[in-house]
């Protein structure tokens, strides 16, 4: 009998344990990710490399390739409470989560971290995740726009490559040369340049013209698109394709977006970041390098930066942070460097020869360190997200000569104006 009422006590207790132990905080974390297969090769190898150091934490990685649909697997996921415990956000897009107090902020964290701290980044990447007195995100970049050019296609045009500091006069020149009807059917085989019709592509032009988009850079409250300065970027910028025609017209480009037509060889200069690189070196047929964009009266870039951010309903912050400090440590960033993928945020790492590898594409990397000092942020702002939507609508219409180019930059002024204001 007391055997058996021993027994009875045993199992009770064991059962009574139980709840506790599947309360117990696990050492699995996910980590979510966007972007092409070359590009998940990247962090698959990341990935790798934490689990041989940290092998008591084992990473799941999540991978959604488009980065639309990233972007609202992140949004319903983050309000659902139910988020990845490390994700990969833009800083353009990261304040509208750190407003709802989704994300965890990092300072202590990075405060307490033997292993990186805030003056080993780049200030340019680092400082547009600061939000209200608070790091919310790390770096893992610090790309620039850049023009990505088929080198054999110049050859052939007997061009030259372009130059650090071409303008915007000799950048047309250029692809006026290389938009080419090769079978006499009095429509373009082969275009000169491919050029998203974005805000994001649209800035660096306003600004390069001497111009401003928005009225104030840290509390923005209505988009500048009216200036004589953003008038005259509406004109080169959209005169590229409904003037000279040496870009896709609305249908071509829906017909085969111009990336694809980059790397099939038929458009000789593509405007992207650096994230294109893996693709590009897998891919590309042809010989290929990248070169700074055209300028105008002043030098300008725009900043392409993401974060490994912690949302706040991570079960597991201490194992995440873990992860994110190791990814940024000079031995994380040199692994996703080395894919090609990223310009590293760490200083040291950049300028090392995991980045600047001369025997791999592209061999003019040292341009996007060379573009730092020139490289400016869009507004941090919870609705940005929608702001650069609306007014990239307007800005597509007058690309495809759908409408009257300042008829669009007007609206896309009015379009946007209240969602400048932030109801807390």
């Amino acid at each position: 009998m007391k055997a058996r009422n021993f027994l009875l006590l045993t199992i009770f207790l064991l059962a009574s344990l139980l709840p506790a132990c599947q309360r117990a905080p696990s050492n699995q974390i996910s980590f979510m990710v966007f972007g092409d297969p070359a590009e998940l090769a990247a962090y698959q190898s990341l990935v790798q490399a934490f689990s041989k150091t940290h092998p008591e934490i084992q990473v799941e990685l999540i991978h959604i390739p488009g980065q639309a649909d990233y972007r609202k697997r992140l949004a319903a996921d983050l309000t659902a409470g139910a988020p990845a415990d490390v994700v990969l956000i833009n800083y353009r897009r990261y304040a509208a989560f750190a407003s709802i107090g989704a994300l965890t902020p990092m300072d202590e964290y990075l405060s307490d971290s033997k292993i990186v701290s805030r003056e080993d980044f780049y200030p340019e990447s680092f400082d547009p995740f600061i939000w209200e007195g608070q790091l919310m995100c790390i770096p893992q970049n610090i790309s620039s726009l850049v023009v990505y050019y088929n080198k054999d296609l110049f050859r052939a045009a007997n061009l030259p490559f372009p130059a650090d500091d071409w303008t915007w006069d000799e950048f047309l020149t250029a692809a006026q040369a290389l938009t080419r009807d090769t079978n006499g059917d009095s429509t373009p085989d082969q275009f000169g340049a491919g050029l998203e019709p974005s805000l994001i592509r649209f800035a660096p032009f306003v600004w390069q013209a001497g111009g401003e988009l928005v009225d104030d850079a840290t509390q923005p409250t209505m988009l500048l698109l009216d200036s004589t300065e953003a008038f005259e970027a509406a004109d080169f910028f959209f005169s590229l394709q409904n003037v000279h025609h040496v870009v896709p017209n609305a249908a071509e480009e829906s017909a085969e977006d111009s990336e694809s037509r980059f790397l099939n060889g038929r458009t000789a200069m593509y405007f992207n970041s650096r994230r294109g690189v893996p693709t590009y070196r897998e891919s590309a047929a042809f010989d290929w390098d990248v070169a700074a964009l055209p300028r105008g009266k002043t030098q300008a870039g725009i900043l392409h930066t993401d974060g490994y951010c912690l949302p706040s309903a991570s079960k597991n912050k201490d194992a995440a942070w873990t992860f994110i400090e190791f990814a940024n440590s000079p031995e994380g960033q040199t692994i996703v460097a080395a894919s090609g993928r990223t310009v590293p945020s760490l200083m040291a790492v950049a300028k090392s020869p995991a980045f600047l590898d001369s025997n791999k594409k592209p061999a003019n990397s040292s341009i996007f360190l060379d573009s730092i000092p020139f490289i400016r942020a869009l507004p941090v702002h919870p609705n940005w997200a929608e702001i650069e939507d609306i007014a990239g609508e307007e800005l597509r219409s007058a690309f495809y000569g759908d409408a009257d180019p300042y008829e669009a930059l007007f609206r896309a002024i009015a379009r946007t104006r209240e969602l400048f204001v932030v109801i807390p």
